[in-house]
Order: C-alpha cells, then structure tokens, then sequence
C-alpha cells in the first residue's frame, strides 16, 4: 500500500510541472488533479472518472498507471458497484451541464490511451518475430544491450530496488546510485548506459518510451544509436 495523491504530487514537483503544464498534458482540468494528490475523490464524479483521470495522471508522469488503478480499487471500491460519491441534489440544468462537461474529459483522456496502446501494439506486431524490436531500439541477451534516440526511464512499480547507474560500462562514471521506491521514477539522458538493480522483478525500464525486457541478472547495457 502506497499514498496516492503524495506519489502523484512528489511525481509532479520533482519533474518540475505545475498544474497548467499538468492540465495541457493530460487534458484533465487542474481542479481534478489538485483533488487526486489531496486524495478528495468525493470532489470527482465517481470511481470509473477518478481510475481514468489516475492512470492518465500517472503515466503523463511516467508511472505506471495500473498501478494507481490498482491501488484505488484496493483501497476506495473493493468489489462494490460502480455509484456516484457524492449524493447531494444538483439543480437538473447544472448537473446537465457538468456532466458533458465531464464526459468530454472522459472522452479524450480514453482516446489518448487508446493511441498509445495501438502505437505500442504496431511497434511490436512490426518487428522482427524472433525478437520484439522497435525502430531505434534493439534488446539483445544479457547484459541487454538496447540502441536509442530518446531518453531511459526506470520505475520502481512492484516494490523498491537498489539501483546503480555508470555511464558506458560497469566501472564508468557513475550517474545515480540509491534505492529506487515503489512509485518512484528516474529519467537519463540518451546515452551510453550500465544499470545494475537489486531486485530486477520490481522495475520497469523504457527506452524512447517502449518497455524492455530487464534481465533476471539484473544487469542492462543501453548504448546510444548511430
């Protein structure tokens, strides 16, 4: 179990967003962002908005969005059926007005992860059969070794894991070194990498924002693409 809306908002300050950057991002209105890191879910219209608006959140901040569904469901739905929070009477006209509203939220939020997923989905059918490759990216058996044009990311979504990150080999210059928290994010710049994990089951790694696969050693090698 993890703190939603303080993941959500250490997320945010640490990357440098406001909550405008934030609204233009993910095209949910700032006021529902504000009440997602306050965790005041009685300020949203109900359990399927908060799970859209906390997976569009979270990925946008490159985390794992299931995760925070997940969590939501654990701890706010538990099987119940899908109702309203609040219950106070709303005059027909105004009620009439914010749910379109909402539903035009809903609706843009949903087909911007419909895109990514078929982006994702093309990228892989595409590739070569013997092993999923995308176009700048490349994994190859261990150490791993993956080309790119764009950055790396590391997210600790099942649980923590020591990390250590060296520039081009395991004994070049060192970038990061610490203990990687559930929910937590590191970006590096694209180029020639060594990262090392503790506890490789408990990470997700992309490179120019597609998955790849972290070996059980626990070892990666990431070089920059020509």
């Amino acid at each position: 179990m993890f703190e939603i809306g303080s993941s959500l908002r250490e997320a945010r300050t640490r990357q440098g967003f406001d909550f405008t950057e934030m609204e233009f991002r993910t095209k949910v209105r700032a006021k529902y962002l504000r009440a997602l890191e306050a965790e005041q879910f009685d300020q949203l219209p109900g359990h399927t908005y908060i799970k859209g608006f906390l997976r569009t959140y979270a990925e946008s901040l490159g985390m794992d969005g299931q995760l925070y569904v997940d969590e939501y469901n654990s701890r706010y739905v538990a099987g119940e059926e899908e109702r309203p929070l609040r219950a106070r009477r709303v005059p027909t006209h105004s009620r009439k007005q914010r749910q379109h509203r909402e539903s035009r939220l809903v609706v843009i939020a949903v087909s911007a992860m419909i895109l990514l997923t078929a982006l994702v989905i093309a990228a892989w059918k595409f590739g070569d059969t013997a092993e999923p490759k995308v176009q700048g990216v490349n994994v190859t058996a261990g150490p791993t070794a993956a080309t790119v044009a764009e950055g790396v990311s590391v997210t600790a979504v099942r649980g923590a894991s020591f990390m250590e990150v060296r520039a081009a080999s395991v004994g070049g210059e060192p970038l990061y070194r610490g203990t990687l928290e559930r929910g937590q994010v590191k970006r590096f710049a694209p180029q020639k990498l060594t990262i090392t994990l503790s506890s490789p089951k408990h990470v997700v790694i992309r490179v120019a924002g597609v998955r790849v696969r972290v070996p059980k050693s626990g070892q990666l090698t990431i070089t920059r693409g020509l």
